[in-house]
């Protein structure tokens, strides 16, 4: 595909990192524009997204290694090669890492936290759905082989010079389903939020869609740590996040204080 948006001798532009900045820009003018609708102080809303993308990429990278300790411990330059700076990570650890970040945050902003969370729910929906068009361009998070009418075919040496994606060979383009899955989450939980809603309702949405899409398109990934008891080390922390998010929506179903449009309902007596 295009790994390299501008290439000009050895240096080069990547396209992955290109539109997870453009991902990360999105995403930021939802949250702003939902944490208005919502009444949130502006400064720490933005300050809270830029905290929790610092801190998911190092945990993305943080839980990357160790999903492929064995290979960083063998080879500990490794850690500080141009391939691992430039890999993307684990999604879920870098979440985990951002949403403790986020918590702390809030705590010490005095930030209402589930409807903060709220807020931030559809603009990560979003950020995601750019940033998996960018891995389709670099050609990481390649599916398997497939005889598929829609399978992709890399061919770009490029490619397989920064993510190791194989070339020639029809693969199942898991960057695109996942693409698609998080625009169609992030399509329902901007309308979702519009509506009347307790508070964490929408985050529960969020990890719950999320992490059933991220599970069942994990049967069409390439896994170069293999698969640990019949499933991917992602498809057991979609497992844990899945549960979290149903127990959050079932939890907060009969919760005080409905929310509409991002402002609490009060009730008339």
């Amino acid at each position: 595909m295009l790994p390299k948006l501008i290439s000009i001798g050895n240096f080069f532009i990547p396209t992955y990192g290109t539109l997870v900045a453009i991902g990360f820009l999105a995403a930021l003018w939802i949250i702003i524009r939902l944490g208005k609708r919502a009444s949130l102080p502006p400064e720490p809303v933005t300050n809270l997204a830029i905290y929790c993308a610092l801190a998911g990429l190092a945990g993305a990278k943080l839980f990357m290694i160790l999903f492929d300790f064995q290979t960083y411990w063998n080879d500990p330059r490794s850690l500080f090669s141009l391939s691992t700076l430039q890999a993307a990570g684990v999604y879920q650890g870098g979440f985990v890492v951002a949403f403790v970040t986020a918590i702390l945050y809030m705590r010490r902003q005095h930030l209402p936290i589930l409807e903060t969370c709220d807020v931030f729910a559809p603009g990560i929906a979003l950020g995601q759905a750019i940033g998996r068009i960018g891995c389709f361009a670099a050609g990481c998070c390649w599916g398997v082989a497939t005889h598929a009418p829609w399978a992709v075919t890399f061919r770009n040496p490029a490619a397989t010079e920064l993510t190791g994606v194989p070339l020639g060979i029809p693969l199942h383009p898991t960057q695109l389903y996942e693409c698609l899955a998080d625009a169609l989450i992030f399509a329902f939980l901007y309308f979702r939020i519009g509506k009347t809603h307790t508070a964490g309702a929408i985050l529960g949405w969020y990890l719950a869609l999320y992490s059933a899409a991220r599970f069942g398109i994990e049967f069409f990934r390439f896994h170069e740590q293999g698969l640990h008891f019949g499933l991917s080390y992602t498809q057991w922390i979609s497992l844990a996040t899945l549960a979290a998010g149903i127990a959050l929506l079932v939890l907060r179903r009969g919760a005080a204080r409905p929310i509409f449009g991002g402002k609490p309902v009060h009730s008339s007596t």
